[in-house]
């Protein structure tokens, strides 16, 4: 019984660890781009403007697939991890390295993407949001001990 209780405070401590990394990532995300996605996404909601609602949705995949993308380094940092400091250091690498990755997408691509989703190019918005998840597997799969 007491080896149980163990397993299920690591579980809490780690769970603890990385709710807040993955909350400071969806707020570095929103706040290192020009637009703001949780209004997109809420005016899209709210709205029978066909435009609103395309930035919306555009919004929603690109801030998704990069939860999803730092996600998947996170759930790849807790099972590598040899500490809480080595969790908190890769977090943190794969929040910046998504980061990195959209502007790179922003960079190479003819059109601007910082354009593009506020103005309800959904097909952009899904772009980037797969490219944040190949991203986020191509960085969970690096962190190797």
């Amino acid at each position: 019984m007491d080896s149980q209780f163990g397993y299920l405070l690591n579980f809490f401590t780690y769970l603890v660890v990385t709710l807040p990394i993955l909350a400071l990532g969806i707020f570095v995300f929103t706040w290192t781009t020009p637009y703001k996605e949780f209004e997109l996404i809420k005016n899209g909601s709210q709205t029978d403007d066909p435009k609103k609602v395309a930035a919306a949705k555009a919004a929603a995949h690109d801030l998704g697939g990069k939860i999803i993308g730092l996600s998947i380094v996170l759930a790849s940092a807790v099972y590598h991890s040899v500490s809480l400091w080595d969790l908190v250091i890769w977090g943190i690498v794969g929040m910046i390295f998504q980061v990195l990755v959209f502007y790179l997408f922003e960079w190479i691509t003819p059109f601007k993407v910082v354009s593009e989703i506020p103005n309800g190019n959904v097909s952009v918005g899904i772009f980037a949001s797969r490219l944040s998840i190949a991203a986020g597997l191509l960085m969970a799969a690096l962190i190797s001990y």
